[in-house]
């Protein structure tokens, strides 16, 4: 995945003759001509040194928005860097960088995967390449990659401005955030939690907000991270908002969430079938979804091929 005219901080080889050959050198541009005499002698894979492979990954991270727009490229292998790259930075930012706060550089990480991806899961073609990426082992890195998916898909169903759909996008990565508040202890224990560890979870929408709040972010964005866990029947969490007061963008996010926790395996549950999952919501959640949202969902899905 090398593109024209962009440096490269790592060296690149071939595999010729039983042995590495080096192609370009670190600092070395990879020009038009050395893509034409790959192709025209039928190479079609190049190699980097391990060590270097941190180098390749933050080329892969400042050029996706070209490999995504780049519809020369199959989108078998254009979705596949879009969630391998995307993974690596969200887990590099929930693992590595918190939860002492989101650090404005990180920050522009996490936008400019939004930034880059959002029209690219505009296509139902697009989503139906990246399901089989999906993992069904919960890790919150992961499982943020996928709420955002999935909401994103749907937020392509409404009449939203580009804009609006990068505000709610972020937001949906990001929703969980504040998790990483949350002892780990209590995050991955295996079997039920107590009264007072469940209380202990239901903190993370406002540790994820607090933990943003230095940030440029809109008041979309802030409600997506702040009230996922809202109902419309106003049993949630943290404000017990209920109806009208819940927004459209909010209510697609937590039933992503839903979805996307039901059918992966989690430390107390083993993974739903994704028909499980959605039956499940359909019929012992009605009271606290929005079933018209739930209806684009499982539309969204159908035309993917998840169902």
């Amino acid at each position: 995945m090398l593109f024209p005219e962009a440096l490269g901080d790592f060296s690149v080889y071939l595999w010729q003759g039983g042995d590495f050959v080096l192609y370009t050198a670190s600092g070395q541009k990879f020009t038009t001509r050395h893509r034409q005499v790959l192709h025209k002698n039928g190479v079609n894979e190049v190699y980097v040194q391990g060590s270097e492979k941190p180098l390749y990954e933050k080329y892969i991270e400042r050029n996706l928005g070209s490999i995504l727009l780049d519809e020369s490229m199959p989108i078998e292998v254009r979705t596949k860097v879009f969630y391998e790259a995307s993974t690596l930075v969200v887990q590099d930012v929930f693992d590595r960088k918190l939860p002492s706060g989101l650090r404005a550089r990180h920050f522009d990480r996490i936008t400019n995967i939004v930034k880059n991806s959002i029209k690219f899961l505009a296509d139902e073609k697009s989503l139906a390449a990246v399901a089989p990426f999906i993992s069904h082992d919960y890790k919150t890195y992961t499982h943020c990659m996928h709420v955002f998916i999935y909401s994103v898909a749907v937020f392509h169903t409404y009449e939203m401005t580009e804009s609006e759909v990068f505000e709610f996008g972020l937001g949906a990565l990001l929703h969980d955030v504040g998790k990483a508040k949350i002892p780990k202890r209590i995050l991955n224990k295996r079997g039920p939690l107590t009264q007072a560890e469940r209380e202990i979870i239901k903190e993370h929408p406002v540790h994820g907000v607090s933990m943003c709040a230095h940030l440029p972010m809109t008041q979309n964005t802030i409600n997506c991270i702040l009230f996922h866990h809202e109902t419309l029947d106003g049993s949630g969490y943290p404000a017990g908002l209920m109806g009208d007061n819940l927004p459209q963008a909010v209510r697609v996010i937590t039933l992503a969430d839903i979805y996307d926790a039901l059918t992966t395996n989690r430390p107390y549950a083993e993974a739903m079938e994704p028909y499980e999952a959605l039956s499940l919501i359909r019929n012992d959640m009605r009271e606290n979804i929005d079933m018209a949202v739930f209806k684009r969902f499982v539309a969204v899905l159908s035309g993917a091929d998840i169902i």
